[in-house]
Formats: C-alpha cells, structure tokens, sequence
C-alpha cells in the first residue's frame, strides 16, 4: 500500500471515530436531556437562592448589625459598661445580645472583643476572658490589642506567667513600632516583678536596641538598672 494511501485511510478511521463519537454525545443528550434540565435548573435555583439571601438578607443583616455596634461603641467609649453590655431596653440591644443574634458576622466577633473588656472593666474577669477567647480577629491593630487585654485580665487574677505569655504574643502579633514596644515593656515588669532579673533586662534591651522611636525605648534605661540593682542585692 503507497503512503498517501495509509495516509487517506487513517483520516478515513479518525473521520468514523469523531462521527462515532458526536453519535455518542447526541445519543447520550438525548437518553439524558431531562436529567441535564433538572441539573441546570437546580443550579440556576441555587445561585438565585445564593444572591436573593446575599442581597436581600445577609447585606441588610450586616448593616443592621453594624448600625447596633455602633450604638454599643458610644457607651463602652464613656465608659458605660453596663449599657454597653445589655442595652438600654430602648434602641439598642447591648454587645450580649449583638453576639447572638447577629452570631457568624464579623461584627458579633468585634462585639466579643468589646465585651470582654467591658466584663474587665466591671471586674468579671471570668466573663472577660470568655468573651476576649472567642474573638477570632485577623485584624493587625485589633488582635493584638485583644491578646494584650487578655494579658492584662490575667494579671489581674494574678496569673504571672500567662500574662507574660499573652504579652509575648500580642508583641509578635503587632509587628510593629507603635505596639510591639509597649506589650514587651508590659512583658519586662512582670519578669522585674516575678524577679526574673536576666529576663527584664533582656526585654527591656531589646526595646532599646530595636525601637529606637518608641517612647519605651527612652524609658529603657531605667527599667535596666533597676533589675541590675536588683539583681545585685537579692
């Protein structure tokens, strides 16, 4: 058999496998033309479904949610812990009530975040902490402020070395020269009142050294030689 022959005759074969194949698919299309419409039709409930709840009820919740915190900011930012806490049995609800009703928004987790502190404030360092460890966060100026308020509650019940702990962490997770600096000097005078001696100058010559701007920094000095004095007459 000459070359151009094979050659015709393999196009031949692929020209019979397509048509084989189109067969197929109309064959397929039409045994399953009810089920492909069911499909289509389900999908184009579900994403009608999706942006009816998007539009006319999750966009609403939030900005009603957003309009109760905002009410909530007001008496927590005077101090009004109480009101801030359970509302006014008027027009607005209290950070409890925001947390429930408006559960997996992000404003019911900033509400945890104002809660706790408002728990501290009132001296319910229980609920405090109750409410500051379901604040999920992921905010860079929030968070840390959140796990530095933890710090501060469990000083509070006299808990060193989770304060410290929390201190550390709230350092890390701000990264930066406005917040950092300030948890790790809350951090070096729990170590100067735990008596860790070594541990409070190496926290407070790292402020030193690295955060040069910060206020803490020009405060290093004197927090080092206290330890070293007293470190030499313990």
């Amino acid at each position: 058999m000459s070359a151009k022959k094979t050659k015709e005759s393999k196009a031949q074969k692929n020209f019979e496998n397509i048509g084989e194949a189109l067969t197929t698919s109309e064959q397929f299309l039409e045994n399953n033309q009810k089920a492909i419409v069911t499909g289509l039709l389900i999908v184009i409930a579900l994403v009608g479904a999706f942006l009816a709840y998007h539009y006319l009820h999750k966009t609403p919740r939030i900005e009603k949610a957003q309009a109760d915190l905002f009410r909530g900011e007001r008496y927590f930012q005077n101090g009004e812990d109480s009101l801030a806490l359970f509302g006014n049995g008027n027009d607005y609800i209290g950070f409890e009530s925001i947390i429930t009703r408006y559960k997996g928004t992000k404003t019911a987790d900033l509400a945890c975040a104002y809660a706790g502190i408002s728990y501290s404030r009132i001296g319910n360092n229980e609920k405090a902490l109750d409410y500051l460890k379901k604040f999920k966060g992921g905010d860079l100026l929030i968070t840390p402020s959140v796990t530095g308020a933890i710090g501060d509650i469990y000083m509070n019940m006299g808990e060193a070395d989770q304060a410290i702990t929390n201190y550390l962490k709230a350092a890390k997770e701000a990264d930066n020269e406005m917040l950092t600096p300030l948890y790790l000097k809350k951090a070096g005078e729990v170590y100067l009142s735990k008596a860790d001696y070594d541990k409070a100058i190496e926290i407070f010559t790292q402020i030193k050294e690295t955060y040069l701007n910060a206020p803490e920094s020009r405060e290093a000095d004197k927090f080092i030689q206290q330890a070293q004095l007293l470190k030499e007459y313990r």
